[in-house]
């Protein structure tokens, strides 16, 4: 009877103990929840959408359809176009070769989106560095030639018209007047003698799924361009707009209201809709293309952009939050998918009219981050609960 009386109090503490998570929150108590944590002035008048991928529905909408300033958010745009127009497998390929002709080098690139400008960041990351390419380049030219090589002529095929700057500044800055003469990329093999180094980039989804977990500019921005040039449009920021319309249409998601003046959402002039961004997330979640593109969004308190989000504001969302962050002076917006138990929402939340303070970002970015958290863990208890004492009490009068 004592034993009995022990484990039956101990099968009713176990739920006030751990309590069980519960199924998802029906889609009413979501758009409730969403209702009344975006009341407040946290948020500054966002612009939001609920949606369950699993019907298609709009759960929750506010100001769904006003333009708005996307920021690092319009890198999904990016990561979809380059997914729907270039080979998730291709890798890029950039050389330095001693030329055949007197005081030449020969640079034969591949347009290659892994270049970084910074010798650190590259060995930090294994990126490609165009310091290492224009340090040896310079040295190899010394060696090849006995003479002055105050002019000097680099010969070069794909590369992005800024590191052609740079490399030009470069050698001006040590002494050297390099004429930069662009050639095709057959004619760059036929003036290229010895080689003087090599790298190759990761593939091109390993990329993408860097760019959007570390929100990196610049990569995102020659992506991009990679696939306005592969869909058939200029390699600048006017083809990358006309190249995601053209995604959109093909997709089936409405483009009003998408102006874009950037690749990478650094500019305050882009805008699309929260609306257009949940279909665009409706659309890529079903399509086995893009999978490289949701595998490399940040996960909210583990990786990335996100990987200090939610461990204090909400740590029942950590490890639920599946999402591309979207950050500028003024502007705190988040945009993806929380698991909530069986269910899985859509969300997209665009508070771009804030303060601009850091304090006011901050208290905007926990605010999406409690409200996510009220979706992704709603804990409701199996059994009723007792007060732990009144448990102690009963054990105690039952085994007497």
């Amino acid at each position: 009877m004592k034993k009995f009386g022990i484990l039956a109090c101990l099968i009713f503490a176990i739920p006030n103990i751990f309590p069980v998570q519960a199924s998802a929150l029906d889609p009413l108590d979501v758009a409730a929840t969403f209702e009344r944590l975006t009341a407040g002035t946290a948020l500054a008048n966002p612009s939001v959408v609920v949606m369950d991928p699993q019907t298609g529905s709009v759960v929750y909408e506010k100001s769904g359809y006003s333009p708005r300033k996307p920021a690092s958010v319009l890198k999904i745009y990016s990561a979809t176009a380059a997914l729907t127009y270039l080979d998730p497998t291709e890798r890029f390929t950039t050389s330095a070769w001693v030329g055949i002709k007197e005081k030449s080098i020969v640079i034969r690139g591949s347009l290659d989106p892994w270049m970084s400008l910074s010798d650190s960041v590259a060995k930090k990351m294994g990126r490609t560095s165009i310091p290492r390419i224009e340090y040896n380049s310079l040295s190899a030219l010394k060696e090849s030639n006995s003479g002055s090589i105050r002019n000097s002529t680099i010969y070069y095929s794909d590369l992005y018209t800024q590191d052609v700057s740079n490399i030009k500044a470069f050698f001006a800055k040590r002494g050297v007047v390099a004429t930069m003469k662009r050639v095709s990329s057959s004619e760059a093999l036929d003036l290229s003698g010895e080689e003087i180094l090599s790298s190759q980039s990761p593939e091109l989804q390993e990329m993408l799924a860097f760019a959007l977990t570390w929100s990196d500019n610049l990569l995102t921005e020659r992506i991009a361009r990679l696939a306005s040039q592969a869909a058939g449009y200029p390699l600048n920021d006017t083809g990358v707009a006309r190249t995601f319309e053209k995604v959109l249409a093909g997709l089936g998601v409405d483009s009003k209201g998408l102006v874009i003046k950037d690749a990478s959402g650094l500019s305050k002039e882009n805008r699309v809709t929260a609306f257009q961004v949940a279909q665009l997330l409706l659309k890529i979640k079903s399509d086995s293309r893009f999978a490289p593109l949701i595998g490399g969004l940040p996960v909210g308190g583990i990786s990335g952009t996100l990987r200090h989000r939610f461990i204090d504001t909400a740590p029942q969302a950590v490890g639920l939050v599946k999402a591309k962050t979207g950050t500028l002076n003024g502007t705190a917006n988040l945009a993806g998918y929380v698991e909530a138990g069986d269910r899985e929402y859509i969300f997209v939340i665009i508070a771009d009219r804030l303060s601009k303070s850091n304090r006011a970002e901050k208290f905007a970015r926990a605010t999406v981050d409690r409200i996510l958290g009220k979706i992704a863990a709603p804990l409701l208890p199996v059994f009723p609960t007792q007060p732990a004492g009144e448990v102690t009490t009963e054990a105690v009068l039952t085994t007497s």
